[in-house]
């Protein structure tokens, strides 16, 4: 199923550059010709799809049954969306993210709450002993925005209380790499609740995808995916090993020790293990600058103390 729908994301950004490439054809005839073509067969497609459903929808309590299994392929799915036809509303398909993402934030000793959908904005609540700690509300937002756009991709924005920057470490921790994850130790500022890391520029590396750094006794792996940053502490879900020397295959990171990939984009959530994420760090580049959020306990820690806490 995995390999199914990375088939369909492969297809569409094909469908994407070829129609980027008919955009800069010289001649305008032939340009106008074929975006008019496009456009034809999207709308007669479209057409097609909206009066499969109404025939299904036709056909009563079973009818219904089959229009829950379209939604459920993920490649009509995103057929139905690109058309404007998803036969489940949008806040429907909110909960239902949220239902499947909810053990996930419960054991990290939290959950979350859908206050309302508005003019294409959906409005969440984090709740319970996650709320107030900077670096696990973080975590959690990413698996949540993960979830919810896989559901539904056509929400406009996404408003989640209960988040707040991390503080930074009250006293720096000394760290000395060890020759497995064959670290570089970074310089850094603080700026308010954020760390600079003075080695990475906004703009990008000029040859590394992937660099390993050691900020404040962590150590963390930065990924260059689409023009941006992503950062992650660096070691594998399933195995603890170090990430310094895995591979990056567009957005997919693939760990050297025991070959689990993961959505470098998608809070870090492994594509065989969908149980398993890595440990994503909040991160900004602002004003030429790349930062980080750090805090002085390690996520773990803060798990462990979540999971202890009362609500």
């Amino acid at each position: 199923m995995q390999q199914d729908v990375q088939e369909h994301q492969r297809r569409a950004e094909r469908i994407e550059t070829l129609i980027q490439e008919i955009a800069t054809l010289p001649d305008p005839h032939a340009r106008e010709a074929t975006e008019e073509l496009l456009q034809a067969l999207l709308d007669m497609y479209g057409e097609g799809l909206a009066r499969i459903l109404e025939l299904t929808e036709e056909k009563g309590a079973l009818g219904q049954a089959l229009i829950e299994s379209f939604a459920s392929d993920d490649l009509l799915a995103s057929l139905f969306l690109l058309h404007g036809l998803h036969p489940i509303d949008i806040e429907t398909r909110l909960v239902r993210a949220l239902d499947e993402v909810r053990p996930y934030l419960q054991s990290h000793g939290g959950n979350v709450e859908l206050l309302r959908v508005e003019d294409g904005v959906a409005y969440l609540r984090l709740q319970g002993s996650c709320h107030g700690c900077p670096s696990s509300a973080m975590t959690l937002k990413l698996a949540i925005e993960e979830a919810i756009h896989k559901a539904a991709p056509d929400l406009e924005r996404l408003e989640v209380e209960g988040v707040t920057e991390p503080k930074p470490p009250a006293i720096p921790v000394s760290f000395v790499p060890s020759r497995r994850q064959k670290d570089t130790t970074a310089s850094t500022e603080q700026d308010s609740a954020w760390v600079i890391v003075k080695e990475l520029g906004a703009r990008g590396p000029q040859n590394k995808t992937l660099q390993t750094l050691s900020l404040q006794g962590k150590s963390l792996l930065f990924c260059w995916v689409v023009d941006t940053y992503y950062a992650y502490h660096n070691h594998c879900a399933h195995c603890n090993e170090s990430l310094s020397s895995a591979k990056l295959d567009k957005t997919t990171l693939i760990c050297s020790s025991c070959g689990r990939q993961y959505d470098v984009c998608r809070a870090g959530r492994c594509l065989d293990a969908p149980d398993l994420y890595l440990e994503p760090v909040p991160l900004l580049t602002e004003d030429g600058r790349v930062k980080v959020a750090l805090s002085a306990k390690t996520q773990d820690d803060q798990s462990q103390e979540a999971m202890s806490a009362p609500y």
